[in-house]
């Protein structure tokens, strides 16, 4: 049975609790890691979201759509869409969620920027003037709401507004390419990512995947590094490092017995894997996670 998707207003908070704010405003890695740098699929019933990724990579959900993360960008996320999230532990930027209701112009509603909202969207800000305008109005945004000063109102409405009618302004002028080419990636890429699911734990290589989908293994490297900018070893190593990471933060097992479970039949050889994908034995970045989760 498929499991539903929970509601939130702010993510791991009880929806049912009446809202007192029309825009709260949090850094991106002041909640993201409390999850582990993972948001689950959810969404907000009466709530539009605007994130500005200043640093970081990673990638972002939307249905069972991913698309990479390529900082600076803008995310904006339209109220009832199921999405999530997955950030690298350098993710820097904030999240805005703001009362949908409150907006002068309402997602789907018959105007450009009205259209424009009612999907969600990533906005590139480099390379125009625009795109630099918009980056510092949200950096400008989340100072304001962090300074509480006077008229702080007026401005958090200025300041939103202006972000939101240049971002739709940039994507009409630079389109998202939407081409059959594009389509059949993603659905590859999602194909490689299930079978990943379910084989990482075999070690198997980037060769079997690509036999498996009926692809040369240049051609499935040539997709994963269009779609997520990893080529398909990287995200192989990537599942299996995130997996551990898990492990060793949820699970009392010790660093042998977690080795052992991941498919590590030698746990001298999990440790120099873990060191090389880190940069941390795993015994040094567990007791490193559990003081944080302490702290």
């Amino acid at each position: 049975m498929t499991k539903p998707v929970p509601t939130y207003e702010l993510y791991g908070e009880d929806a049912r609790k009446r809202p007192d704010f029309w825009l709260h405003c949090e850094t991106i890695p002041s909640r993201s890691s409390l999850y582990h740098w993972e948001i689950g699929l959810h969404r907000h019933q009466n709530f539009f979201q605007i994130l500005y990724i200043a640093g970081g990579s990673g990638d972002a959900l939307f249905g069972e759509t991913v698309q990479p993360i390529r900082p600076p960008v803008m995310i904006t996320v339209p109220p009832a869409l199921n999405h999530g999230f997955r950030f690298s532990r350098d993710i820097d930027g904030f999240v805005f969620t703001v009362l949908a209701s409150h907006l002068r112009v309402s997602p789907g509603e018959r105007s450009r920027l009205g259209s424009w909202m009612a999907a969600p969207r990533l906005t590139r800000l480099d390379g125009s003037e625009d795109g630099g305008y918009v980056a510092l109005t949200l950096a400008r945004l989340g100072a304001e709401w962090e300074a509480n000063r006077s008229h702080r109102t007026d401005l958090l409405d200025a300041y939103l507004t202006s972000a939101l009618t240049l971002a739709a302004r940039l994507g009409e002028e630079h389109p998202v390419k939407d081409d059959a080419a594009d389509t059949e990636n993603q659905r590859r890429m999602e194909q490689f990512l299930g079978l990943l699911q379910q084989h990482h734990r075999a070690h198997r290589p980037a060769t079997f995947y690509a036999r498996e989908l009926g692809l040369s293994p240049t051609h499935l490297n040539r997709i994963a590094r269009d779609v997520t900018g990893q080529s398909a070893h990287e995200i192989i190593a990537r599942k299996l490092t995130d997996e551990a990471r898990r492990e060793l933060v949820f699970t009392r097992g010790s660093v042998q017995e977690i080795g052992f479970r991941l498919g590590f039949a030698d746990p001298a050889y999990f440790s120099r894997f873990f060191l090389r994908q880190t940069g941390m034995t795993p015994r040094a970045w567990r007791l490193a996670e559990r003081m944080k989760l302490g702290a």
